[in-house]
């Protein structure tokens, strides 16, 4: 019974959002735990057929390979500086932000709701001026950048600081609604309450342009892995047939994607693909401080010899911009280190992109 009540997929239907029902007869003398279905109603319907996704011998004159990156070394420029015109707006929504608590005593892991005391967060802003919030806020990006940086430690606390002021007071951060932009005290407890986005936001536009070298650390074990490592797998989602990839079938989840597969096969200045599914390509990222995979669409190989990671994103968010940062960081300390070729990366905001883009990632004029 526990094996046959394992799912043997966990794809999710499209159009109700759930997984798709799977079926099992169980037989037993007695057995009367689950009745079994059956006789009333309509038979179940059937499993759709699933497509074998692998790698295949007569294709794999298409292998691509990647490196394997396990995390990033920053050596920073000894003046940090951050064009703030440059820098994406961080939204802060007040509605989004809770201004009071109740806090209760716990007795027997449950709490005593008769001892219940509020406590305003109104207060807390009064308490957290703006300098103290500035210094906070610098500490944790200080608390990120110390490890790596080889100058004077007290200095780089006192470049932040000054960094973290001018950010809380540019245009940079916006609070809605306007009351709270505009009542100071308001301000001060949106930003107090929501001190951890404005660490990553700000530590990120340090990082990212004031690193004046980046060192990939790669895996020891596996520090390089290939499309031919792939292994068989199962899937019931829209497939096509590939030409140009060591992949068999390329798995299509929008009709975005399968336009993408298109002109990969079509393009002549490419001359291997392959669509990142189950093939392990994972660029960590932190976004509210908090790790995350960001697992791109595509790669690429050129005649040229570049590598084009290929991203397809219909709609821009904040989370999408941050893994483009980190994407854009992988790709520079791939191509810093220079035994991998040349990698670069892309975006396709419409289907009518695609051919334009590869088009620059080859370097064709026209």
């Amino acid at each position: 019974m526990g094996r046959g009540l394992r799912r043997t997929s966990y794809e999710v239907d499209p159009e109700s959002g759930l997984f798709e029902p799977e079926y099992v007869n169980i037989f037993g003398v007695p057995y009367t735990f689950i009745p079994h279905e059956g006789g009333d109603g309509p038979p179940p319907r059937p499993i759709p057929p699933k497509t074998r996704i692998e790698p295949v011998p007569e294709q794999a004159e298409f292998e691509i390979s990647w490196p394997i990156v396990l995390r990033i070394d920053h050596e920073y420029r000894p003046l940090l500086s951050l064009d703030y015109s440059k820098l994406f707006p961080l939204d802060l929504n007040a509605y989004e932000t809770a201004t009071l608590a109740e806090m209760a005593p716990v007795i027997d892991s449950k709490p005593d709701v008769t001892r219940i005391s509020e406590i305003d967060l109104l207060e807390l802003a009064r308490k957290f001026r703006m300098q103290m919030i500035a210094f906070e806020v610098a500490r944790d990006v200080y608390d990120n950048m110390n490890p790596t940086w080889k100058g004077n430690k007290e200095y780089l606390l006192a470049q932040l600081i000054a960094l973290t002021e001018r950010f809380i007071a540019s245009d940079r951060i916006r609070i809605t609604p306007v009351l709270f932009a505009e009542d100071d005290l308001r301000r001060r407890l949106v930003l107090t309450l929501n001190m951890s986005k404005l660490v990553q936001h700000l530590w990120e536009a340090i990082r990212f342009e004031n690193a004046s070298r980046l060192v990939p650390i790669f895996d020891t074990e596996r520090p390089i892995r290939s499309t031919a490592d792939m292994r068989t797998w199962y899937t019931s989602k829209p497939t096509g047939p590939t030409q140009k990839s060591h992949i068999n079938q390329c798995v299509y989840d929008s009709t975005w994607e399968e336009k993408a597969a298109f002109e990969l096969d079509r393009d002549p200045d490419v001359i291997a693909w392959a669509k990142n599914d189950h093939l392990g390509i994972e660029i960590l990222y932190v976004y509210q401080g908090k790790v995350k995979k960001y697992i791109p669409d595509f790669l690429t190989r050129f005649a040229s010899g570049t590598m084009l990671v290929l991203e397809i994103k219909g709609q821009d968010t904040q989370q999408n911009r941050t893994k483009r940062g980190f994407l854009d960081e992988w790709t520079k300390s791939i191509n810093t280190h220079g035994g991998f070729g040349h990698w670069r990366w892309d975006v396709s905001f419409d289907p009518a992109d695609i051919p334009d883009i590869l088009r620059r990632a080859s370097g064709r004029s026209s």
